[in-house]
C-alpha cells in the first residue's frame, strides 16, 4: 500500500508528474509558435536580401521612401495640409 502511495505521489508531484508534463506541453506549443513566426520573418528578410542583391529598383525604392532620395533631374514638391 505504501508503494502504491509513493507511485501516486510521484505521478502528481514529481519531475515527470502530470502537471509538469502539461506545463511542458504548453511551453512547447508556445515555442513552436515563436519558431514559426521567426521562420516567416527570416523568409521575408531573405527575399528582401535577394531583391537587394538582384536589382537596383528595390534599392532606389527604399532610398526614396526611407531617405527621401530625389534624382538630380527631378523636382520635389511637398504639399502639406493646413492645420485646423
Amino acid at each position: 500500500m505504501t508503494l502504491l502511495a509513493l507511485v501516486h505521489l510521484g505521478l502528481w508531484f514529481g519531475k515527470g508528474s502530470v502537471p509538469y508534463v502539461w506545463g511542458q506541453r504548453s511551453q512547447l506549443a508556445a515555442q513552436r509558435l515563436q519558431n514559426e513566426e521567426a521562420q516567416r520573418r527570416n523568409q521575408r528578410m531573405a527575399a528582401e536580401v535577394l531583391d537587394l542583391k538582384a536589382g537596383l529598383e528595390m534599392i532606389e525604392e527604399k532610398a526614396r521612401s526611407e531617405l527621401g532620395m530625389v534624382r538630380p533631374d527631378e523636382v520635389f514638391i511637398q504639399i502639406s495640409q493646413p492645420k485646423r
